[in-house]
C-alpha cells in the first residue's frame, strides 16, 4: 500500500541529531491510522549524517554537495508517494513525535496547509530582524498574517505543492511556500506544537546564518513580488 502521509527532513551535517529525530518519528508513526514513511535528504553532508539515516529512514537521498534547503525539500518531494506531506526539520530531537498534530487539520478537511507555531526559545539569538521582514513580507504579498513565518515544520497536501510547482532557493522556501499557497486560495492555518529545535546563538556562526537567511528571505520577497503566482 502507496503510504497517505510522507514526513520529509532536509538534513546538512547533523549527526548529533538526525537519529534522535528519526527514531521519534518513528514511534509516532506507530499511531498514526494511515500508512507513512520517513524519507530523509542529505544535502552534501560532510559527516555521518547520511549513514545514520540509512539505518533509520525508509528512503535517503544523497546531494552529491549542498544545494541548499530548497533544493532537498524538492528532492524530497520528488522522491515521497505520500498524499500528505510533512516538512521537518532534522534537528528536532524527541519532539519530533509531536508531528501527527500538524496533520490532523488536514485530516478533518479545515486546512491545505499547516505551519507549526513553536514554543518561544529560552535561549536568545539574534533581535528578530529576519522573522518581521519575513511576516510583513508575507502579509504584503498574500494579505496572511503569520506569527512562524520561518517556521520550517509544515503538512501540506501534495495537490498543493503540485499546483504550485516551484520552491524557493535556500532559507526563502517556508516564505515563499506560504505566500504561493495563499495566492493560490489555498486554507493556510497555524498551530502551536511543542517543537524545540537547536537555536543559533550571538556568535560569529549564529550572525552569519541569521545574515544568509536575511538574504535568502529578502531574495525570496522579492521573486515573488516580480513574478506572482496565478
Amino acid at each position: 500500500m502507496e503510504p497517505y502521509i510522507s514526513v520529509i527532513i532536509p538534513a546538512y551535517n547533523e549527526q548529533y541529531y538526525i537519529a534522535e529525530t528519526l527514531r521519534s518519528i518513528r514511534q509516532a508513526c506507530k499511531y498514526i491510522e494511515h500508512e507513512s514513511e520517513i524519507v530523509v535528504v542529505d544535502d552534501g553532508s560532510r559527516d555521518e549524517t547520511f549513514g545514520l539515516a540509512c539505518t533509520l529512514a525508509d528512503a535517503v537521498i544523497q546531494h552529491t554537495h549542498s544545494m541548499g534547503k530548497g533544493a532537498a525539500l524538492l528532492t524530497g518531494c520528488k522522491t515521497a508517494r505520500g498524499r500528505i506531506l510533512v516538512f521537518l526539520d532534522a534537528d528536532l530531537g524527541e519532539t519530533a513525535q509531536s508531528f501527527p498534530s500538524l496533520v490532523e487539520p488536514l485530516y478533518r478537511e479545515e486546512a491545505d496547509m499547516v505551519i507549526a507555531r513553536l514554543p518561544a526559545a529560552a535561549k536568545k539569538s539574534g533581535f528578530g530582524l529576519v522573522r518581521t521582514l519575513a511576516g510583513h513580507g508575507v502579509y504584503r504579498l498574500s494579505g496572511f498574517t503569520s506569527s512562524a513565518p520561518l517556521s520550517g515544520q509544515r503538512a501540506i497536501r501534495r495537490e498543493v505543492i503540485e499546483r504550485i510547482g516551484r520552491m524557493a532557493d535556500g532559507f526563502g522556501v517556508e516564505v515563499g511556500l506560504t505566500i504561493d499557497a495563499v495566492k493560490l486560495g489555498y486554507r493556510v492555518q497555524e498551530q502551536f506544537v511543542p517543537f524545540a529545535h537547536r537555536v543559533s546563538g550571538r556568535d560569529l556562526g549564529g550572525w552569519l546564518h541569521r545574515g544568509k537567511q536575511f538574504c535568502a528571505v529578502g531574495s525570496t520577497l522579492w521573486n515573488r513580488w516580480r513574478e506572482p503566482i496565478c
